[in-house]
């Protein structure tokens, strides 16, 4: 039989065990009760937001109509903005909002990459994926780049736009740049026609198609690149040169055709002695003696060139003709142009008429002021130019 003490113990003991167990489960309750409500919270957040974004997409972001693979026609020009492709894209109904789509392209760095061509879409396409198409070129272009070196000539361009496949023909484009006639609208080929002498001159368009790089349609004909390059011509030599051209006493044509000569016989470090020997030369009445409008008319390469060639029977041979050549041969650069226009003063002064090869590898040039001082400078770099042209097979 139990005591009264041990009955009052166990009762005390089961008060204790209960709020003890009591004490855990409220420990318990309040430890995980903020993080069942966090992450409650946050699953309902989720929710929304997967509602919310889920809307927006359908709204503005989804294909416009995941099941229409039909192939549609889209057309980027060149120049188009990023406003306009997007504009265009809208209203042929690739996508749903012309704003986001152009948001989405700058933020994802597509706005700058976007290239002209025609290409392939569907309306089936995220704009991820139009934009991706737009930026990787995979369109038909309907440009292209060109680009003309200073110093070729016309011939050596209409070899370039062939290869390049912008012409088809070369002869076609050498007929129309070799009468100029249906280019007589700028003013500049105008006075090289009306000029006297006209008739001499290889093509009337050499030296008139300017050294640069180009981005001309596809479908481009041989008018509209011939007059891509003219136009550029009149854009380099702008009213300044034309003011200084004319405190020098020469025409337009003229200094482009001295320039041409500059860009052939030099390097652009030596631009401006070249000029000045030119210079120095036409004031007193000198032949200017230069090999390249030799080579221009021959056709040869050899940098060692002979009595035959020295003696050919053509307008363009300054050895046997005085004063500049009939025309251009070549198209300058605007430093060849410059030099022109502006030759060594220093050079002049000093009275340097002479230069030959110092270094046919490098282009550099030795200058002399005397016959006798040329002539001593050509038996010391001959042998060099004749190495030359049997290493490099020069015809």
């Amino acid at each position: 039989m139990r005591r009264r003490e041990d009955l009052d113990y166990t009762h005390d003991s089961l008060v204790e065990e209960r709020e003890y167990g009591l004490y855990w489960y409220s420990w318990l309750w309040n430890l995980v009760r903020p993080v069942l409500v966090f992450v409650s919270a946050l699953l309902l957040l989720i929710g929304l937001v997967s509602y919310g974004w889920g809307r927006i997409s359908a709204v503005f972001i989804d294909p416009v109509d995941k099941a229409d693979t039909q192939p549609v026609a889209f057309t980027v020009a060149a120049g188009d903005s990023l406003t306009r492709v997007s504009n265009n894209l809208e209203s042929q109904n690739l996508i749903r909002n012309r704003s986001v789509f152009k948001y989405f392209a700058d933020f994802m760095g597509f706005g700058q990459k976007i290239q002209a061509g025609e290409y392939t879409l569907s309306r089936s396409m995220t704009i991820n994926q139009i934009a991706d198409q737009l930026t990787s070129g995979d369109g038909r272009p309907i440009v292209r780049n060109i680009t003309v070196i200073p110093g070729w000539n016309v011939e050596t361009i209409a070899d370039y736009l062939v290869k390049e496949g912008a012409i088809p023909d070369r002869a076609a484009f050498l007929d129309k740049a070799r009468t100029g006639a249906d280019f007589a609208d700028y003013y500049y080929i105008a006075d090289v026609l009306a000029a006297r002498g006209a008739a001499q001159r290889k093509y009337v368009l050499e030296g008139y198609l300017s050294p640069d790089t180009y981005e001309v349609y596809t479908d481009a004909s041989v008018d509209d690149i011939i007059k891509k390059l003219l136009s550029q011509t009149e854009a380099v030599f702008k009213e300044p040169l034309h003011a200084r051209a004319e405190e020098l006493g020469m025409s337009m044509d003229q200094v482009i055709t001295l320039a041409s000569l500059i860009e052939k016989e030099g390097k652009t470090a030596d631009f401006a002695k070249v000029s000045a020997v030119f210079h120095g030369r036409l004031r007193q009445n000198m032949a200017l003696g230069s090999d390249v409008t030799i080579k221009y008319v021959s056709g040869t390469t050899r940098m060692a060139l002979t009595r035959e060639d020295l003696g050919l029977d053509s307008p363009y041979n300054t050895y046997t003709h005085k004063g500049l050549p009939p025309g251009p041969i070549c198209s300058p650069s605007p430093a060849a142009i410059q030099a022109a226009l502006h030759p060594d003063e220093q050079f002049l002064q000093e009275g340097f008429l002479y230069f030959c090869s110092k270094d046919p590898n490098t282009g550099e040039l030795h200058f002399s002021k005397t016959l006798a001082e040329h002539e001593y400078a050509v038996s010391v770099y001959a042998p060099l130019w004749e190495a030359y042209d049997k290493r490099t097979n020069a015809q």
